[in-house]
């Protein structure tokens, strides 16, 4: 079991978590606040709606600033033990420098793992929540994208009706095997057209060699017909289902839906392992920060810590930000993407935890 000084650090890291946390959940909902009003300013709610959906989205808003959490609460604690003088009392009862650390990472590793099988689940349907309801005042409600195991369905409101479209794949810019059903007012069908491939580079499709389908008659047309729509293959990528509202479950059966389509599921792959790695970026976070707090014990200020615990967030989120857009790209493996950024702290660590070791 641990030991009374362990319990105390742990405590107090705990603490500190929670506290900067609610603090940072706090600002989040009072900004957010400010952004729905304005979304809302113009349209008929209850004026407690604008209120109510920013409690939905500011749970995974405070999810993907963890990381700046965990350096900040470390640097905090380190800065009460400095001021306290309690990092000596704590070093006579046989506690070194190693060990202050070792405690630190595990408890924000134990923290990782509660965030990704609980929190971030519960924060990602709270948002598929906030989504939907948001898409229910929107004019892209009229537009839909969505990949399923038995392909690509789109939704679009054309001039001459409802368009619902269903292709079994992707290929580049177009969508190859493709059957589109077009509606009137009432819903009622009013012709269907199959298609070997249409070209969706802009909004104006070109549909080759279609079957036309109307009044149960089925003509051939060798010719490439054109037909504008609101969709172009950026389009229909900005309407994909927002990742960030799924389950790791969901993302799992979203990678396999968009692996037998064939359309490139990097960015699902990235954002699952992001998720998945949480628990080990936190603790190599929290480790990194306590080497730096040791190697300026000399430098009380707490402003210059919360000024170098924002520029280490800052760095550390444009290298993730670098690394996970090459790998978005397919420029390298999502693998490679994932792990560089690890392999750089994990040298820094280790450098720094020899140096820590050595005082």
């Amino acid at each position: 079991m641990f030991k009374t000084y362990e319990k105390y650090i742990i405590k107090n890291f705990v603490n500190k978590f929670l506290t900067i946390s609610l603090i940072f959940f706090s600002l989040i909902i009072i900004l957010s606040i400010l952004e729905e009003i304005s979304f809302f300013k113009d349209l008929k709610i209850n004026f407690l709606t604008p209120y109510l959906i920013t409690l939905l989205s500011a749970p995974i808003t405070l999810f993907e600033i963890f990381p700046f959490i965990f350096l900040l609460s470390t640097q905090f604690l380190f800065y009460d033990l400095f001021k306290k003088d309690e990092l000596n009392l704590l070093k006579s009862n046989g506690l070194s420098n190693i060990k202050i650390i070792k405690i630190l990472s595990y408890s924000s590793f134990l923290i990782g793992i509660f965030t990704v099988l609980i929190f971030y689940n519960i924060a990602s349907k709270l948002k598929f929540f906030y989504t939907d309801i948001k898409n229910n005042y929107s004019d892209d409600k009229r537009y839909l994208a969505v990949v399923t195991d038995s392909g690509l369905w789109l939704k679009d409101e054309i001039e001459e009706g409802t368009l619902i479209v269903k292709a079994n794949n992707i290929s580049e810019n177009y969508l190859v095997t493709v059957v589109m059903n077009i509606f009137d007012s009432n819903f009622n069908l009013k012709e269907t057209i199959q298609s070997d491939k249409i070209d969706i580079s802009n909004n104006l499709w070109k549909i080759q060699s279609p079957n036309i389908t109307k009044k149960n008659i089925t003509k051939k047309s060798v010719k490439t017909i054109v037909l504008k729509t609101n969709f172009d293959k950026e389009k229909i990528n900005s309407l994909f289902s927002n990742i960030s509202t799924l389950s790791l479950l969901e993302l799992l059966d979203l990678k396999k839906d968009y692996e037998k389509l064939g359309y490139s599921s990097n960015e699902i792959k990235i954002h699952l392992m992001n998720i998945l790695t949480t628990p080990l970026l936190y603790s190599l976070l929290t480790i990194l920060s306590a080497i730096i707090m040791f190697n300026m014990r000399k430098n009380r200020s707490l402003i210059f810590h919360i000024i170098f615990g924002v520029l280490m967030s800052v760095i550390i989120y444009y290298i993730n930000f670098i690394f996970n857009s090459l790998g978005n790209n397919g420029k390298i493996s999502p693998t490679t993407s994932i792990l560089m950024p690890f392999v750089c702290m994990l040298i820094i660590v280790v450098a720094g935890l020899i140096k820590v070791n050595e005082k």
